[in-house]
C-alpha cells in the first residue's frame, strides 16, 4: 500500500529541455513523458482549443454519460490520472460529476497548470506528480477515477488499472475516455502529417508567407513532435481494451466508441491552427471549426453508429468497477 498521508515534495517543472535531455528521452519513453508534457504545459490549452466554458463542459460530460449517463450524482472524491491541464476532472466537476477532485500527472508542468485552472475556478481540488503504474495515495480512497487521452501513453496499461482499481473503493467506478482506436490513429496521423507538410510548404511563397509561424517555433512543433511519437506508445481495439481491464481485475467493464467523419475534421483542423500564426484565425474560422464538429459528431452518433463498426470510429471509451 502506498500513502499520502506524507507527500513529500514534487519535482519542479522544466519546460526548457535540452538537446542532450531530448535525446536520452527518445530512448527512454517515461523521461520522454515528462519533457514532452513540461514543454507543452504553458500552451496545451490553447494548441488543444481546450477551455473550462460550457463548450467544453459539454463535451466532458459527453464523454462520460457515453457509458455512466445512469449513475448517481455527485461521486464524493474524484481523481484524474494524467490529468494534463486538468481538462477532463474539472469540466466534469462543473457539471456536477464530483464535489472534490485529485489531479494527478508524470509531468510537474502539467499538474501545476491543472491545479493553477481548479484555482481559477473555485474547484476543490489537490494534486500530485505521479506515475500512473505507482499512484501515491491510499488504497481505497476514490470513489470515481477519470483520464483522458492517458492510457495511450502509459507503458504498462494492466499495472496502471490495477492501480486504479487499487486506490478506488470498493464499487467505485474508472471511466477513461479519448483512447486512440488503432484504425482511428492511422487516419488521423496521416491526415495530420499531409495538412502539416501541405500548410508549411505552400506558405513559403508569396502573400501567404503572412500565413507562416517564424520559422523557429515551426521548428520548436518539430522538436515537440518528435517526442510526440515517442509518448504515443498504444493504440486499442475496444475489444483489447476491455480485456486487459478484465485481467487487472475490473468487473463490469464496458466500452464505447466515438468520432468518425468530426475525427476527419478535427486532425486537420487543429494541425492547421498550429502551422499558421493565431491572429490570422478569427471567430469565423473557431465557428466554423466548432460547427463542422458539432454537425459531424451528430452524423456520427445518429447515423455512422449505427452502421460502422465500432474499431472505424477514432476515440474509444473504457469503463469498470472495483469489485464490492
Amino acid at each position: 500500500m502506498t500513502t499520502d498521508a506524507n507527500p513529500g515534495i514534487d519535482p519542479a517543472p522544466n519546460p526548457h529541455a535540452t538537446e542532450e535531455q531530448v535525446q536520452a528521452a527518445l530512448k527512454d519513453t517515461k523521461l520522454a513523458q515528462v519533457l514532452y508534457h513540461d514543454w507543452e504545459a504553458e500552451t496545451y490549452d490553447e494548441k488543444w482549443s481546450i477551455s473550462f466554458d460550457e463548450r467544453c463542459i459539454e463535451y466532458a460530460r459527453g464523454r462520460f454519460d457515453a457509458v455512466a449517463a445512469d449513475d448517481e450524482l455527485p461521486y464524493e472524491r474524484a481523481m484524474e490520472l494524467g490529468c494534463g491541464t486538468g481538462f477532463f476532472l474539472l469540466n466534469l466537476m462543473q457539471s456536477g460529476v464530483a464535489e472534490k477532485g485529485s489531479v494527478t500527472d508524470l509531468s510537474p508542468g502539467m499538474v501545476k497548470v491543472a491545479l493553477r485552472n481548479a484555482e481559477n475556478l473555485g474547484l476543490d481540488v489537490d494534486g500530485r506528480v505521479a506515475d500512473a503504474e505507482k499512484i501515491p495515495y491510499d488504497d481505497n480512497t476514490f470513489d470515481l477515477v477519470v483520464g483522458h487521452a492517458v492510457l495511450h501513453h502509459i507503458p504498462d496499461v494492466e499495472l496502471a488499472l490495477r492501480e486504479v482499481l487499487r486506490v478506488l473503493k470498493p464499487g467505485g467506478r474508472f471511466i477513461f475516455a479519448g483512447e486512440p482506436s488503432t484504425i482511428g490513429d492511422f487516419y488521423a496521423r496521416w491526415m495530420s502529417r499531409a495538412t502539416w507538410a501541405i500548410t508549411t510548404n505552400v506558405t513559403r511563397f508569396g502573400p501567404l508567407q503572412s500565413w507562416r509561424r517564424p520559422q523557429e517555433e515551426l521548428d520548436e512543433s518539430s522538436r515537440a513532435a518528435a517526442l510526440e511519437a515517442v509518448v504515443d506508445i498504444h493504440t486499442f481495439d475496444p475489444d483489447e481494451l476491455a480485456g486487459i481491464a478484465r485481467s487487472a481485475g475490473a468487473a463490469k467493464v464496458s466500452t464505447a466508441t466515438e468520432e468518425l467523419a468530426a475525427a476527419m475534421l478535427g486532425w486537420p483542423v487543429r494541425t492547421f491552427e498550429a502551422a499558421v500564426p493565431p491572429e490570422k484565425l478569427g471567430w469565423g474560422w473557431a465557428r466554423f471549426a466548432f460547427g463542422g464538429w458539432k454537425r459531424l459528431t451528430w452524423l456520427d452518433e445518429n447515423v455512422l453508429r449505427k452502421i460502422v463498426p465500432p474499431k472505424f470510429f477514432y476515440n474509444v471509451v473504457v469503463s469498470g468497477y472495483k469489485p464490492e
